[in-house]
Order: structure tokens, then sequence, then C-alpha cells
């Protein structure tokens, strides 16, 4: 007999996990108006590479719904947990990745066309552990607290804004 996730734990882990992807979109998108432009598209003008620079967010963005769908359907199969683990982790591992990923003067266009293609990775992610998140929450839960318990996943979206807020202004940065 399977045991049942207390209702805190799991409301816990949904705002973690939704916080630290995306913590990971808001680094991105300041990353994005910093230093981007510079790195993957040095060739264009200044505002022009900046502009490129967000749309590589604005891919990541796109492709969330698509990860809604596709997680969602594999988190049927497999189970939402272990889909919800894979979300998390292969998030990290594209940030990683990007954090590698050589620049526009070492490998010419290869560079921004990896940078895309890690992002729309990212945002099927996104989605997929978004949607897995709130139904686990909901799920876990009592039906009179549908509402209450999947708000917790949806607790993670400001949580990373206030987290980037606090350490961008911290001292140890």
């Amino acid at each position: 007999m399977q045991q049942h996730t207390p209702m805190p734990r799991v409301a816990a882990a949904s705002a973690v996990g939704t916080i630290l992807e995306w913590y990971d979109f808001a680094l991105y998108n300041a990353m994005s108006g910093l230093v981007f432009n510079k790195i993957f598209f040095p060739s264009f003008d200044p505002l022009v590479g900046t502009l490129l620079s967000f749309l590589t967010y604005g891919v990541g963005m796109v492709a969330r719904p698509v990860g809604g769908i596709i997680c969602s359907r594999l988190g049927d199969i497999i189970g939402r947990r272990p889909m919800l683990i894979a979300t998390v982790s292969t998030m990290g591992a594209t940030t990683a990745l990007i954090g590698f990923l050589p620049s526009y003067n070492q490998i010419g266009a290869l560079a921004p066309i990896l940078l895309v293609i890690l992002r729309f990775v990212q945002g099927i992610m996104l989605g997929g552990e978004w949607a897995g998140a709130v139904l686990l929450s909901v799920e876990h839960g009592s039906a009179k607290r549908r509402g209450l318990n999947a708000s917790w996943t949806q607790c993670g979206t400001p949580g990373a804004r206030c987290w980037q807020r606090l350490r961008w202004r911290s001292p140890l940065r």
C-alpha cells in the first residue's frame, strides 16, 4: 500500500520547485539585458543584439504551453513525481549548459542557435514542472481545499521574483 504524502510537504515542494525554476527564468532575463547581446550577438548593433537576446527569453515563454501538454501526458504514463523530478533536473542541466555555452566569437552562429534550443528546452521543462506541481498539489489535498492546495505552486512565481530582488541587492553577490 502506498503511503500518502502529507499536504504541507507537497505544498512546500511544489512552491520550492516553482521558485527555483522561475528564479532561473528571472536570472536569464537579467542576463539577456546585460550581457547576452555581447556574448551571443556581437555582430549586431547593440540595440538589435539586446532585442535578439530578449527574443531568446521569449522562446522559453512560448515553449511553456508545449511543455505543459507534453509533460502532463508523460506524467500520466510514467507518474507525476518522476516527471516532476525529470523537469526540475533537466531545467538545471540546461541552465548549466547555457553557462558553459561558447560565445559567438568562439563558434560563430552555432552559439545563438544552441542558446535558442536550450531556451526552448527550458521553456518546455518550466511548463511541465508547473503543470505537474499543480496536479500533485491538487491530487494530494482534500477535495474541499483544491484551490488553496493548487495556489502553493503559484506562490513560486512571486517567490522567485522576491528572491531575485533580495539576491540582487545582497552584499554577497
